[in-house]
């Protein structure tokens, strides 16, 4: 988190689609608050992004963003394509912008209006301030942030090297009387030294006791045998984020774990298998579900089998406050360069217990993947 990763022939390429968009839309003006999509289209990569951040794209000219004043040094040493409108901390974004945002109030402008950068109070600000006809342009970015181009693809594959280099780190620490520190401490250290940054997400690395629950990490107790460690991490480079997630096993292995491992595994495969150009990811949820229903599970529902990864900045390794999966009912067309946090998760099932994930890549002949752990079954 310390430098511009793209070239100006990227970052190029990018702000063109992006006005494709806006022409198609008839907007003179867009406004961007999410912080992935200011990254997107400038490269700015600090961790400034938990105060407002405001980029305004005309349809013709030049950008420009506005945030706190503090943050000149690291604008002016990674941003190459915007000009920086700095505010002090007696103003606001939408003070700057009705000064340096001054236009006809017959301009169509866009704003991302439910992002995690834009609060309610500062929407209603920008539009008192700024004369215009208002529109709500959430998700017209992310959608074009959906395939990566092949210096993304490059960062997602050295992201997965992290991963794998934490994932295998804190298995390797697993044992009767570790501490629940020390593997997420390993986990860190071996991704950091993987040449990985502070990812968006995690690791979330659980204990028997709390592996249901989503969100939570490590805590201050002692893995002992007999018990399972949920470990669900991901490498960062450059903010792209390439999840995986693993199931260890202390000590023992139940059958039914282990033949759970097996369905979860052959479910997997199902995804690879259906993930092709020009599907729809609800059929790719469908090839999920088929394994389990055929393995005498029709009752058993997940909410997706995986959802898009790559941008993510913190708290968030999905690419904003909104997850786009592989759910049952998604209409979403697979595209070449789309990347993926595949996971094939099998818990309270009644019959034995596995979870695994990789990140995935689509090519032109089908799916790679990032993450190369061995899935398991693993005991320590």
């Amino acid at each position: 988190m310390h430098a511009n990763p793209f070239s100006d022939d990227e970052l190029g390429a990018r702000l063109t689609r992006v006005r494709a968009e806006m022409a198609a839309r008839d907007l003179d003006l867009l406004l961007l608050t999410a912080p992935e999509n200011v990254f997107y289209l400038t490269g700015l990569d600090h961790w400034g992004y938990f105060a407002p951040h405001l980029l305004a794209v005309p349809v013709e000219g030049e950008m420009t963003l506005i945030t706190r004043a503090m943050e000149r040094v690291a604008i002016a040493n990674m941003v190459r394509n915007a000009r920086f409108a700095g505010h002090s901390d007696t103003e606001t974004v939408a003070d700057i912008a009705a000064r340096v945002l001054a236009g006809p109030p017959s301009r169509r402008i866009g704003l991302e209006m439910d992002t995690a950068g834009l609060s309610l109070a500062l929407g209603q600000a920008l539009q008192a301030g700024i004369p215009g006809h208002w529109q709500d342009a959430t998700g017209m970015v992310d959608r074009l942030r959906l395939v990566k181009s092949p210096a993304e693809q490059a960062l997602m594959r050295r992201a997965a090297k992290a991963s794998d280099a934490g994932m295998r780190a804190a298995i390797a620490t697993l044992a009767d009387g570790s501490s629940e520190a020390e593997a997420a401490a390993a986990c860190l250290a071996a991704m950091t030294r993987a040449g990985g940054t502070p990812p968006g997400f995690g690791p979330f690395i659980r204990p028997e006791a709390r592996i249901a629950e989503e969100h939570t990490s490590w805590g201050t107790g002692r893995y002992r045998t007999g018990e399972r460690v949920f470990l669900e991490l991901a490498g960062c480079v450059a903010r792209y984020n390439a999840p995986m997630g693993r199931l260890v096993h202390l000590g023992t292995l139940r059958d039914e774990d282990a033949a759970m491992a097996e369905l979860a595994k052959q479910a997997f495969d199902a995804i690879l298998a259906a993930m092709r150009p020009g599907v729809a990811a609800g059929d790719v949820y469908q090839a999920w579900q088929d394994v389990v229903d055929t393995a005498g599970m029709p009752g058993y529902r997940r909410h997706h089998c995986g959802y898009l990864v790559g941008i993510g900045f913190p708290p968030s390794w999905t690419g904003g406050n909104r997850v786009t999966g592989l759910r049952p009912d998604s209409t979403l067309i697979l595209e070449t360069g789309m990347t993926f946090h595949a996971m094939s998760w099998f818990t309270e099932t009644g019959r034995g217990d596995w979870f695994v994930s990789n990140t995935v890549l689509l090519g032109p002949e089908g799916a790679e993947i990032l993450t190369t752990t061995d899935p398991g079954p693993t005991l320590r």
